[in-house]
């Protein structure tokens, strides 16, 4: 076999993800919160960048629309710009007559001179302390109990064991992540003495902190001196059924106990006035707040839908770098020194500012295009739910990716992107864009429903049943029969579990 070298000249297509394009489409899927954080990264790497100032104090030239971020006006379903707010009819100026006759300077001397604010006890010249410093810190838990624990008659090694257990505690205050041994072990005392500062450590404030299961912490609070429960029944549905009560199996508690059902029922009252979680006060629970990208308002008989600009940086190219790359000596001079660490190297320092002039109008245009996206993509969406605007989620239609894509003609993956972390504000409430997309669900007459309304009807008839009677899954699969939805009880049970509603044997109230 004899090898030859030979060259040979082919032209070929092939699709090239640039990084430009590739920058594109990550700006597409990105949340608000993640664009923001981009966007000031690359003003901090890409010196061409600036953040475009509020126009209107007349310092500033125009910027133009490839520049800075498009300010896109508030649009109608067909497109048009809406009508815009009346103006003022007068403005309060800030070079009125008035300020001519002012003596600003002698007003600031004075000040200076005499002594602190009013009513601060600060000198004008003082730091103020931050907003964080005049905020009261909340308390933790693991504090709670070692100011208890140092108040309390504990000698060194105990108070060492004590806060062992304390820093070893669950959020909802249980002790499980290690053992009694264990702590012995680590900590090179008697189990005895482990066990002594436990029981102790539970019986402060919280009560019942640091129990091991759910069972010790309602013992220890049944218990409690100041105020014992003393039926025997609750204790011992507390040590020996409390499996039966989460199943709500009340008649077997009776029969196992020998007790009248109204009997187990007192009991049950008693036990669910107790605290499974003992350190639930201790749980911050911190509200997380959901910023719309996009608006949906209600004009009349129209609809206007309108990007929240709020929040996000405007951007445009520096006006120095813009002088240096047309050679304007007076334009650079304006503007003032050139940036550190950029020394103009003849043709180095220009093919550094020309690439980094190509980044930054791409990643103009990127956001411009990104913005322009979800504006399409909302309207479409509009216009295909329009009856979920009017009327609420139990009137959502069946709806999938390839419906809106054709719609704007754009490719599917483009509107997935754009409708991943990305909420709308609309009259029915705040809603990420993807909620609109859903299966649907057969009716009676050949019509379907969308499986998001499904589950609205689903939840609706829960909240009005009886719950000492509630309905089961096969109830409910008939009752939507009624209403001409045709749906199997397995499908109602995926749906009420997605809704977190429990089974109706665990939804059902006895008293």
């Amino acid at each position: 076999m004899v090898l030859h070298m030979r060259q040979e000249l082919r032209m070929s297509q092939q699709l090239v993800m640039t990084p430009q394009l590739q920058q594109a489409i990550k700006l597409l899927q990105l949340s608000r919160i993640e664009l923001q954080d981009l966007v000031r990264s690359e003003l901090l790497e890409n010196p061409l960048l600036e953040e475009a100032q509020e126009m209107g104090t007349g310092s500033e030239e125009p910027v133009s629309s490839v520049e800075m971020q498009d300010g896109v006006e508030l649009q109608g379903e067909s497109g048009e710009p809406a009508p815009s707010p009346e103006t003022p009819q007068q403005e309060v100026k800030a070079d009125s007559p008035n300020d001519d006759n002012f003596d600003w300077e002698a007003y600031l001397q004075h000040q200076s001179l005499s002594g602190s604010m009013p009513g601060t006890g600060v000198r004008p010249d003082d730091d103020l302390p931050g907003l964080e410093q005049t905020m009261a810190a909340e308390e933790t838990l693991v504090e709670h109990l070692m100011w208890q624990v140092r108040l309390s008659n504990f000698s060194q090694v105990e108070e060492d064991v004590a806060e062992y257990i304390v820093r070893s505690l669950s959020p909802s205050g249980y002790l499980r992540s290690v053992t009694v041994p264990q702590i012995a072990r680590r900590l090179e005392v008697s189990t005895l003495r482990v066990e002594e500062v436990l029981r102790r450590v539970q019986q402060l404030d919280p009560l019942a902190i640091a129990s091991r299961n759910l069972a010790e912490a309602l013992w220890i609070q049944a218990r409690h001196p100041e105020h014992p429960i003393d039926d025997p029944l609750v204790l011992t549905i507390i040590a020996k059924h409390l499996h039966n009560l989460e199943k709500r199996a009340y008649q077997a508690v009776a029969r196992d106990t020998g007790e009248a059902l109204e009997e187990v029922y007192e009991a049950t009252k008693v036990i669910m006035g107790l605290e499974p979680r003992p350190a639930r006060q201790f749980v911050s629970e911190s509200p997380q707040y959901v910023t719309p990208d996009v608006y949906v308002h209600k004009l009349g008989d129209e609809y206007i839908v309108s990007l929240n600009d709020d929040g996000l940086p405007k951007l445009k190219i520096s006006n120095y770098y813009r002088a240096a790359m047309q050679g304007d000596p007076k334009g650079a001079k304006a503007k003032g020194a050139k940036a550190k660490g950029h020394r103009d190297d003849g043709g180095q320092a220009k093919d550094y500012i020309t690439e980094r002039l190509r980044s930054a109008q791409w990643l103009i245009r990127s956001i411009q295009q990104r913005q322009r996206t979800i504006l399409k993509v909302t309207r479409s969406i509009l216009k295909f739910q329009r009856e979920f605007f009017e009327k609420g989620p139990q009137y959502l239609r069946p709806l999938i990716l390839k419906d809106v894509a054709e719609d704007i003609e754009m490719h599917e993956s483009t509107v997935s992107r754009v409708t991943t972390n990305k909420y709308v504000h609309t009259p029915q409430g705040i809603y990420e864009l993807k909620y609109f997309f859903n299966a649907g669900i057969s009716q009676r007459g050949g019509g379907e429903l969308a499986s998001e309304a499904v589950k609205e009807k689903i939840r609706r008839l829960i909240e009005a049943e009886d719950s000492r009677r509630p309905y089961s899954d096969q109830k409910l699969v008939e009752l939507l029969r009624e209403d001409g939805i045709k749906i199997a009880r397995r499908t109602v049970a995926k749906y009420r579990e997605q809704l977190n509603l429990l089974s109706s044997s665990k939804r059902r109230k006895l008293f």
